[in-house]
């Protein structure tokens, strides 16, 4: 079995959590019929376990494309809280409260807007980048901060902007390699309030849209069949 599996995670997965469950119904499927070839499932882009929305599973000699796919462009809603920031840059961290100031919707929009663009991005203390070999979250988690230089990102738009204090929702347009939770934690820096990311979720990788994908919660051999894209 080889092509391309569109899976809408729910929040609480990771994205091992959802290659595994793949994997192993594929490998179930493949010991039933006698088949004994291992059987290679990836994915193109890591989602956060709070995060939810769209993966993109390569299957079989797919496998071979995933670097060119995870330098796809993506499109998120995002829910931005002010007021705290977050160890982590989302709901996930240890948070600290920084202010109670209320900015106008006029000043959230103008500093969303000075993201816009391409510019110097400093990835989350809590990321899978990796600095003398050692994944970066792993020497947060063991209270170590990492110097992470900043690294060049486009943001193609951000719109749609609902404005609820403390919540910003809004549709962010973004290349490869841009963190949602930077742009977050910036723009809390720049309204001077804090902000941290409370919600994410992935819609469009490329061409490939959350409304093709299935839950990896109802995956059999059949739906994977059935759903698989050449």
């Amino acid at each position: 079995m080889n092509g391309l599996l569109l899976i809408d995670k729910p929040t609480g997965w990771t994205s091992f959590d959802v290659v595994a469950k793949v994997r192993g119904v594929l490998r179930a499927e493949a010991k039933s019929r006698g088949i004994t070839t291992k059987i290679k499932v990836g994915h193109t882009g890591t989602l956060d376990p709070l995060a939810t929305g769209l993966l993109v599973l390569a299957i079989g000699s797919f496998t071979k494309k995933v670097p060119e796919l995870t330098k796809q462009d993506k499109v998120y809603e995002a829910t931005i809280t002010l007021g705290s920031t977050s160890n982590t840059d989302d709901g996930e961290g240890e948070l600290t409260a920084v202010s109670d100031d209320c900015p106008s919707k006029e000043k959230v929009e103008e500093a969303l807007q000075k993201f816009v663009g391409e510019l110097q991005q400093i990835p989350p203390q809590f990321s899978a980048i990796k600095i003398a070999g050692v994944r970066s979250y792993n020497a947060a988690r063991s209270g170590k901060v990492v110097n992470l230089e900043p690294r060049s990102v486009t943001i193609y738009s951000i719109s749609d902007i609902k404005y609820s204090y403390p919540n910003i929702y809004c549709l962010i347009s973004v290349g490869s390699g841009t963190y949602i939770r930077s742009l977050a934690r910036d723009v809390g820096s720049l309204l001077k309030t804090g902000a941290y990311l409370s919600a994410l979720r992935r819609t469009t990788i490329a061409s490939y849209d959350i409304a093709n994908a299935i839950s990896p919660e109802n995956i059999s051999s059949e739906t994977i069949a059935q759903k698989l894209l050449a």
